[in-house]
């Protein structure tokens, strides 16, 4: 499941608020009962073209990522929640839209991993990766 978000009409203040958007991937895989497995990477960037300028940041999480871009300027901001486990996607549109205080949004909901012929093997597939990480290890090949 793939939610993107395109929000427009927010607060700028807490657009170029790189702690919010910190705090924000730190916190939210947990809402969604998701396994944040990096620290979140929050950049703020000036552009050339000034409303090109914004924030970005993204963490990586057992299910997929989270990624956030920011621009001020241009009043916009958008967000991807990505993830091989279902969420409560509903949820989460309200979640960003109050904390952004966006007034208009506009979001796309696409199924990814279609690859499963049977949509339990990539849920088991999430779970056991989950597991994996809670239990301390990494479960990758680049320890």
């Amino acid at each position: 499941m793939h939610l993107v978000i395109d929000g427009y009409g927010g607060d700028i203040d807490k657009m170029w608020d790189e702690d919010l958007v910190r705090d924000f991937l730190y916190d939210y895989p947990d809402s969604l009962d998701m396994t944040r497995i990096t620290e979140p990477n929050v950049l703020r960037y000036e552009a050339t073209k000034s409303e090109d300028s914004g924030v970005s940041g993204f963490v990586i999480i057992a299910e997929s990522h989270i990624s956030i871009h920011t621009f001020p300027r241009k009043d916009y901001i958008n967000i991807d929640i990505f993830s091989c486990q279902p969420f409560n996607h509903e949820r989460a549109l309200e979640d960003v839209t109050e904390m952004f205080g966006l007034t208009e949004v506009k979001t796309w909901l696409l199924d990814r991993g279609l690859e499963w012929l049977d949509e339990r093997q990539g849920l088991a597939e999430a779970q056991e990766q989950r597991a994996v990480l809670e239990a301390g290890g990494s479960g990758s090949h680049f320890d």
